[in-house]
């Protein structure tokens, strides 16, 4: 990933550095247990503690010649070790370290995703809270629907994030994978007791068949689950990317003094970090399909997954916790404006009560079918821009409405605290 979209902890987990110091512990704990089941002689183990070692530009160096990284690491390490890095791998596959490995460094990515998680879980609580009595407007299509608060609609995607930390949760849980297995799964030249050591020491779990490899069902869920996060990020962000519109601007995106909106146009205030994340969004999502695809595998193994995962780990946990970053400090300096709310909530001229209305006429004692065409006719009289009326007025000259309904009854339709009753109730069931 580049620098502009990666932060240090998550990357680091990524960099070689860290990839091959977990095939070293895995071979040292390995090595160890073969020493204590007398599998290697004794003192073996803690030489190969005490001197394992390697040097990335020299595993580098060899892998140009042998092509091959797992012999290319073992060589390194033998270099460091010596006489006893005979005993090193006996009778382990590549799959055995990588795939082990691989686990962990998903673990240790999902570890920094599920707290990032919870920023923005927290970011999105907070400001709720906040604004959870501020109506607004709330549409379906694009169109004025009915009145809702800013503060439900944070806390519709609250929950979803809520969701996406069960997700993650379960994900990490489903990686961390030890198979220490041998050559097509079989524990023939393996103890099956130096899988269960290293899967310990390691914070993992073992694999029940692992067929020489981890079987991919496991790393199509956790990317899965990383594209699932991403759309909830999109939703979001494409959500405040249509409040910031300048026909509706009823939340926008924090601009700092001295902060540039174009290179043209001085008076710009533009949605780029919320632009920014449907972006990364659709990066994130493009590793799905790939890790779908690695499933399916000649036989017992082959590598085809190999270059794929190669890339889209690091890439989708890279961006991932850098959108996930970015999105919390979007939502704790969003900014946000009541009044405009509250002028695009009564800009259509009542047309939001329309339901209200049908609803009134039906109890009043006609058919569904003939109030809503009594409510129609004088709703778009409004939606027609006569914006010398609004909805009440029509319904106050129309002489069938005011057959069935008084002045006390088009005062009850037209008060907007009639949809804000139950926000206590939905607040409870999230928030608790």
């Amino acid at each position: 990933m580049i620098p502009r979209y990666s932060r240090p902890e998550m990357a680091k987990i990524w960099e070689l550095e860290n990839k091959f110091n977990i095939w070293l512990e895995i071979e040292m704990l390995a090595a160890e247990k073969m020493e204590d089941i007398g599998l290697i002689p004794e003192g073996a183990g803690k030489n190969i503690r005490a001197h394992g070692n390697f040097s990335v530009d020299r595993i580098h160096q060899i892998e140009k010649e042998v092509k091959h990284d797992v012999i290319a690491f073992l060589t390194s390490v033998a270099e460091h070790v010596g006489e006893d890095s005979r005993f090193i791998h006996q009778g382990m596959t590549s799959s055995d370290v990588i795939d082990t490995a691989f686990g962990v460094q998903l673990k240790q990515s999902a570890d920094i995703l599920i707290k990032d998680l919870d920023g923005l879980i927290n970011a999105l609580k907070q400001r709720a809270q906040e604004h959870k009595n501020t109506i607004c407007i709330g549409r379906s299509h694009g169109i004025h629907a009915e009145p809702t608060t800013f503060g439900l609609k944070l806390a519709g995607h609250y929950a979803a994030f809520k969701r996406a930390k069960e997700r993650m949760i379960q994900a990490r849980d489903e990686i961390a994978i030890c198979a220490m297995s041998g050559a097509v799964g079989t524990y023939a030249t393996l103890d099956p007791r130096i899988e269960e050591h290293v899967a310990k020491e390691l914070g993992l779990k073992q694999e029940t068949v692992s067929t020489q490899i981890i079987p991919r069902d496991r790393h199509a869920m956790y990317f899965a689950t990383l594209g699932v996060i991403a759309s909830s990020i999109e939703n979001l962000a494409v959500e405040i990317r249509h409040l910031q519109r300048t026909e509706i601007r009823e939340a926008e995106e924090y601009f700092s003094e001295g902060q540039k909106g174009s290179s043209a146009m001085p008076h710009k205030r533009n949605p780029i970090l919320t632009e920014n994340l449907t972006g990364l969004a659709r990066n994130i999502r493009s590793s799905v399909t790939p890790a779908l695809e690695n499933v399916a595998l000649w036989h017992e193994r082959d590598i085809s997954h190999s270059s794929t995962e190669r890339l889209i780990a690091p890439n989708s946990c890279i961006t991932l916790d850098f959108a996930l970053s970015r999105l919390t400090d979007v939502v704790k300096n969003l900014v946000i404006y009541p009044e405009r709310m509250k002028k695009n909530l009564d800009s259509m001229g009542g047309l939001v009560f329309s339901q209200r209305t049908l609803l009134a006429l039906t109890q009043a004692g006609i058919s569904r079918e003939k109030a809503y065409r009594i409510v129609q006719r004088n709703a778009m009289k409004v939606w027609n821009c006569d914006a010398a009326k609004s909805l009440k007025m029509y319904l106050k000259e129309d002489e069938e409405v005011m057959e069935l309904l008084d002045e006390d009854d088009l005062k009850a339709i037209f008060d907007y605290k009639f949809y804000t009753k139950n926000i206590d109730f939905i607040f409870e069931r999230t928030f608790g």
